[in-house]
């Protein structure tokens, strides 16, 4: 009997030891096969005709660190007359910081080190405006966050735009404003004109695209942003909520990564994510220009001789006590080109540009204070085109871009665009 119980004990152990060593192999290889999908998971970019695929180096690039040797600066005397002194907040706080930068040596400055952050008091904007009680209720966010220009990149390509010899090189970096909800805009981008790869003639092309964190009112869909991102590659993501006032805060901080992750870049398109741009039309305008064009690019439809909207119903109001004054002749935001090479400039004279709610209407200021005159271009409807020529793929072959576009309009225009069976 004992003998019996003995021989069932040792089957018993024997298995036992058999089973912890069958799961430890398991777990092993589950381990290695997740090990492998983190290193074989790559972003099916491979792009349709004409482009071919470009591979991304993995080697890791070199940031450089804060503070930057920013280049010389000149703020042009036009733009400083154009901005009237008189008693409007904004008026008032760029003449302070144009004060400022009189008082210092510009000729080579180093870039600050990093803001923090502390939002204005509502009792010190009420004491510079009168009226603010009046303003639409986002405008007092965006008051109180004029100060506010480092936030924190929560999500980030730090490897965009390293090509195969661990170099950037890049011709075209599409840069393309975005929110978390839009998923099915950007993924139409993806699939079409934002294709990264190497066109004719070797030109590299990347994509970025630039979100803030999902509004208070909005549903929080950040974890699927992020999931995203881990699958593309190509979402930036910063540390603010994402409003129409906060535009001009997205644009400071893109120039800031540019800095840090793609300094050598040929030109930047910056655009929504609904319009339709046409690649190649882009890619044989930007080769043709000559080079002393090629390094003072700012090019899209422009607007000139506008004057703020006094009404508060207005999407584009600017209320009279915050500022008085012209418009500077600005490209429309809803896509334009510019010089990567004018990148630092730009970033460096933000800081004595105080933030204005209207993006477009802030980078024509940034331009125009560093004497860049904006260049127009027929190819740019930000305004569309006309109705019965919005399907017609013949008409969008000379045209650079159209807005708006909802997703299935940009694929079925795309598709019917590089369609062999098409004749204009």
């Amino acid at each position: 009997m004992k003998k019996k119980y003995m021989k069932l004990l040792i089957v018993a152990l024997a298995s036992s030891f058999c089973l912890v060593i069958f799961f430890s192999k398991l777990k092993d290889v589950e381990h290695k096969q997740s090990d492998l999908a983190k290193i074989t998971s790559v972003p099916d970019s491979t792009p349709r005709k004409p482009t071919t695929v470009a591979v991304r180096s993995i080697k890791k690039k070199t940031h450089s660190v804060m503070p930057y040797e920013l280049p010389h600066l000149t703020i042009s005397e036009t733009f400083r007359k154009d901005i009237p002194k008189n008693g409007a907040f904004w008026n008032r706080k760029f003449h302070s910081l144009l004060r400022q930068f009189d008082s210092t040596d510009n000729q080579t400055q180093k870039g600050p080190h990093k803001f923090h952050c502390q939002p204005d008091s509502f009792e010190l904007i009420q004491t510079n405006i009168q009226d603010v009680h009046s303003y639409p209720p986002l405008y007092a966010k965006f008051l109180r966050g004029m100060e506010c220009r480092d936030p924190l990149l929560l999500i980030d390509q730090p490897d965009k735009c390293m090509s195969e010899n661990g170099e950037d090189q890049i011709f075209l970096l599409f840069a393309i404003k975005s929110i978390p909800g839009h998923f099915e805009s950007r993924q139409a981008v993806r699939e079409t004109w934002g294709r990264e790869g190497l066109y004719d003639n070797g030109l590299q092309v990347r994509t970025v695209f630039l979100l803030g964190r999902s509004s208070a009112d909005d549903p929080k869909i950040d974890k699927l942003v992020s999931l995203e991102a881990q699958q593309f590659q190509d979402i930036l993501v910063w540390d603010f909520h994402e409003s129409f006032y906060n535009l001009t805060l997205k644009e400071h901080v893109f120039f800031k990564w540019m800095l840090d992750n793609c300094p050598h870049a040929s030109f930047i398109f910056k655009g929504d994510d609904d319009v339709f741009a046409n690649t190649l039309a882009i890619l044989n305008h930007l080769k043709s220009l000559e080079p002393e064009q090629a390094m003072a690019l700012y090019t899209g439809q422009i607007i000139s001789k506008a004057n703020p909207l006094r009404d508060p119903k207005i999407k584009y109001y600017v209320p009279q006590s915050f500022y008085e004054g012209t418009y500077p002749p600005y490209a429309g935001g809803g896509g334009f080109i510019f010089s990567g090479n004018l990148v630092p400039s730009l970033y460096h004279v933000s800081f004595y540009i105080p933030f204005f709610p209207i993006d477009d209407v802030y980078n024509g200021m940034c331009f125009k204070a560093l004497g860049i005159t904006p260049t127009k271009h027929e190819g740019f409807k930000t305004f569309d085109i006309r109705e019965q020529d919005r399907e017609n793929p013949c008409v969008h072959q000379d045209l650079l871009l159209v807005h708006q576009r909802n997703p299935v309009q940009t694929i079925r225009l795309w598709r019917n665009m590089h369609s062999i069976m098409l004749t204009c």
